[in-house]
């Protein structure tokens, strides 16, 4: 079964400074149809304006997975991390029993556009960690890059949730699948261009949601960058 949300259906929030679309119940917005997809519970795709951001704030007991499409997003945080991640990087940052952090856009012209995601931890009360690695096109294209995952397998960023994370980019027909165990579902986020999942034309912004489905299929991407989630809680 293929759950379709399209990019124009997903809640809107303009605050000037951001610009934020949200795919899952999130602030202000709420569904009660989309409070998440399994235990991914946001996505959010953020523009920040130039010189602006979010101040400190807290997190506790999630695990947040930033991913910038252009421009730059300036980390810091409570754990004494502080960062710039560019597009090509992802950033895993566990909250743990709690974290304060801020993000920032300090171009003085360009917008910084990111997407923001929540996924629910399969532990709770751990320290708050943090980690981010560059995930290179040419690992991305015509495949799924595993880029997070439970036990960071293939150098991909290690998360404390029951989830994998692929991103790709794809341009042709030549198709990329992944096979899904029994009990799990998926969602495939489209960050740029065009793809056909499972027979479904998507476009950005656009996003499925599988359940009891034994694969996934992507094909006939047209300058496609696509996130992938495996789920199983």
């Amino acid at each position: 079964m293929l759950q379709i949300r399209r990019s124009q259906d997903r809640g809107q929030a303009d605050h000037g400074w951001l610009q934020s679309q949200h795919t899952f119940s999130f602030a202000d917005y709420y569904d009660p149809a989309w409070m998440g997809w399994g235990n991914l519970r946001v996505i959010n795709e953020d523009r920040i304006a130039p010189g602006t951001g979010f101040g400190t704030h807290g997190h506790r007991d999630m695990e947040i997975i930033s991913y910038v499409v252009s421009g730059a997003l300036a980390h810091k945080d409570s754990m004494g991390n502080t960062s710039s991640i560019p597009p090509g990087d992802v950033q895993r940052m566990s909250a743990g029993r709690g974290v304060m952090h801020s993000e920032f856009n300090h171009a003085v012209q360009s917008w910084t556009h990111f997407f923001q995601i929540w996924i629910q931890p399969n532990v709770t009360g751990i320290p708050p960690g943090y980690e981010q690695k560059t995930f290179a096109d040419a690992e991305k294209q015509g495949r799924l890059r595993l880029v997070a995952s439970p036990d960071g397998a293939q150098g991909s960023v290690k998360m404390h949730a029951d989830a994998r994370l692929y991103a790709s980019l794809l341009d042709g027909d030549a198709p990329v699948s992944l096979s899904l165990a029994a009990g799990h579902k998926a969602w495939v986020q489209v960050v740029k261009g065009s793809v056909v999942v499972n027979g479904v034309a998507l476009n950005a912004g656009d996003a499925a949601g599988l359940n009891q489905e034994a694969q996934l299929t992507l094909s006939e991407g047209q300058g496609a960058e696509v996130l992938v989630f495996e789920l199983w809680a």
